[in-house]
């Protein structure tokens, strides 16, 4: 079996697994009290909180551990915006953060603030200057993640922390992603992050907030973690975050490097060996591991269990996932095709046959699963000429209204339109990035008595 999913949770370390087992007999104690075993359980929290913030690029002082990656960014976008209150509550997030911030800004704008999201371009990339453009004068607090979590576009976490400097609104960065790799470039000034995501146990996170940043913590006071983390530290946990933090960093060029050209040979491949396939995210600004494709008339979930038949664990950003019957917010963002999408995540470590392997199952595997799904043959077929044709997709999910739709297509001559009716959501992103990718022209959404229809024109 081969695990391509270390986006969502890397394999734990050695090294992690080492100084857990060796910090349980140590670290057991409160390390708050005097007596001996408090002591030992004092020093081994300390020393990990000082090499994590020489990885992380901060003091130690301006660091605490909490209880995961989430907690991290609901602490930190709360108590940014609790302690800058004054200035004003409106807030800036991009359209492609996690879920975790994005829910936090959902929490802040029924609360009575107020949010902007900064749209991304397809390769889910932030603009230049689109944060700077956002900024008003109650702005109390800007977000931008460091990578995306889906496609690893990198972010422009420099500029953006420029453009807030400037204006005197701290940025908070979400580094889950890009963390084990190297620290995070520009004057941040608060950072979350998630030991899960580079091979530290799940259940430790970490949050920066830089000296001189007005912040009020959240919840009822607490004496751990300067106040910000209430309850008893896992110092076992961290003290194995922290190695393997260590560890993954003296590896990362090296690996980067190695699994950069893996990626790459992927990226390559699957368009040749895959008919109506899009790879997505920046080509060059991106993480090492990380490489995303959507596939035409394909149900991610399908595809994922014929993969994982086929000895390959992957993740998808398609609607059809078991987690969520929408689209990827990510992938909408973009205006990418949300079906059909599969993220390969590669841990390190990953061996270059285990990719030739997956190269050779993943033509066999998309086929399967169209031919289950009565997906069109890859070539369009020739005009028969008729009036505009209406095709009646309600009531069925993804990816069946775009099949439907490009079955039809050939049926309407060069000129012609179809209507699709549909009321799955995920039609709203994947018939105009359907038309896109064939080369059709997307008319436009009309109302309907359910859900909405979808005009396209055939142009060839």
């Amino acid at each position: 079996m081969s695990y391509f999913d270390a986006a969502s949770a890397a394999p734990l370390h050695p090294v992690a697994r080492q100084a857990l087992a060796a910090s349980l007999d140590e670290g057991w104690a409160d390390p708050a009290r005097l007596y001996r075993e408090g002591r030992k359980a004092r020093m081994l929290l300390d020393a990990a909180r000082e090499t994590a913030a020489d990885l992380v690029g901060c003091r130690p002082d301006e660091l605490v551990f909490t209880s995961s990656g989430t907690r991290a960014v609901h602490t930190g976008v709360a108590g940014a915006l609790a302690g800058r209150r004054r200035v004003g509550r409106h807030l800036i997030v991009s359209a492609v953060e996690h879920s975790s911030v994005l829910h936090a800004a959902e929490v802040h704008e029924a609360d009575g603030g107020s949010v902007t999201q900064v749209a991304v371009d397809r390769t889910g990339a932030v603009p230049a200057g689109a944060y700077g453009a956002a900024l008003r004068p109650d702005t109390a607090l800007a977000c931008l993640q460091s990578a995306n979590h889906e496609v690893g576009t990198v972010q422009p976490v420099a500029e953006a922390a420029e453009a807030c400097r400037a204006a005197g609104v701290p940025l908070l960065v979400d580094a889950a992603q890009s963390l084990g790799w190297g620290p995070v470039e520009g004057g941040w000034s608060l950072l979350a992050a998630s030991a899960h995501k580079w091979g530290g146990p799940p259940g430790v996170g970490l949050l920066a907030v830089r000296k001189g940043v007005r912040f009020a913590a959240p919840g009822p006071a607490d004496e751990r973690e300067a106040g910000r983390a209430p309850g008893f530290e896992n110092i076992p946990a961290i003290v194995a975050a922290v190695a393997s933090l260590r560890a993954v960093r003296a590896e990362a060029d090296a690996e980067a490097a190695r699994l950069r050209e893996l990626t790459e040979l992927i990226r390559a491949r699957v368009p040749h060996l895959v008919p109506d396939v899009e790879v997505v995210g920046d080509p060059v600004r991106r993480l090492p591991g990380i490489v995303t494709f959507s596939c035409l008339y394909v149900d991610g979930e399908a595809l994922l269990h014929e993969l994982d038949r086929a000895g390959f664990s992957v993740s998808s950003g398609s609607s059809c996932t078991s987690s969520t019957l929408t689209p990827s917010h990510v992938l909408k963002a973009m205006g990418v095709l949300s079906e059909g999408n599969v993220r390969v995540s590669l841990p390190p470590g990953t061996a270059a046959r285990d990719v030739e392997r997956f190269l050779e199952v993943l033509p066999e595997a998309v086929a399967a699963v169209r031919a289950k799904l009565g997906a069109p043959a890859p070539a369009a077929g020739a005009a028969v000429g008729g009036p505009a044709l209406v095709v009646d997709a309600l009531g069925r999910r993804c990816p069946i209204p775009v099949i439907e739709l490009a079955k039809a297509i050939g049926d309407v001559p060069v000129g012609g339109t179809v209507r699709v009716l549909a009321d799955d959501e995920a039609a709203r992103l994947d018939i105009p990035a359907w038309c896109e990718m064939r080369g059709q022209k997307y008319v436009g959404e009309e109302p309907a008595d359910r859900g909405a229809a979808y005009v396209v024109r055939r142009t060839s």
